[in-house]
């Protein structure tokens, strides 16, 4: 069973940057996929980008492209999302998720474990 925390949300105003982390414990960190997903009120959750377990792939949403940044450090247990440029409509709840595969999955459903989430708030 691994358990997720994220870390990093926060007030920011339209066009600042905010960096996202998600620790990992309870498992073997490097076997697993890992993935950043947002939910607005009122809207379905959604992928934000995707890493492989050793990190060489990479997968963005297309709104994400440019400005969002995915990575991980495997010797810390954790995966960070930068986020540059923000926007009003990228306030969200934001969610770590791993998945059981070294692949990059686009779909909620393809992961097992997540996190409880951190607020995510850009103001214009």
């Amino acid at each position: 069973q691994v358990q997720l925390v994220e870390s990093g949300g926060g007030l920011v105003q339209t066009g600042g940057s905010l960096r996202l982390s998600c620790a990992a414990s309870g498992g073997t960190f490097n076997v697993y996929a890992m993935g950043w997903f947002r939910q607005a009120p009122g809207k379905e959750r959604e992928l934000v980008a995707a890493i492989s377990n050793g990190g060489v792939n990479r997968y963005y949403a297309d709104s994400m492209k440019g400005r969002f940044t995915i990575s991980r450090d495997n010797a810390k247990n954790t995966v960070y999302l930068q986020m540059n440029s923000l926007k009003v409509e990228d306030t969200a709840v934001y969610y770590c998720a791993a998945r059981r595969s070294a692949w990059v999955g686009v779909l909620s459903s393809e992961y097992d474990f997540w996190g409880q989430g951190t607020q995510v708030t850009v103001s214009s």
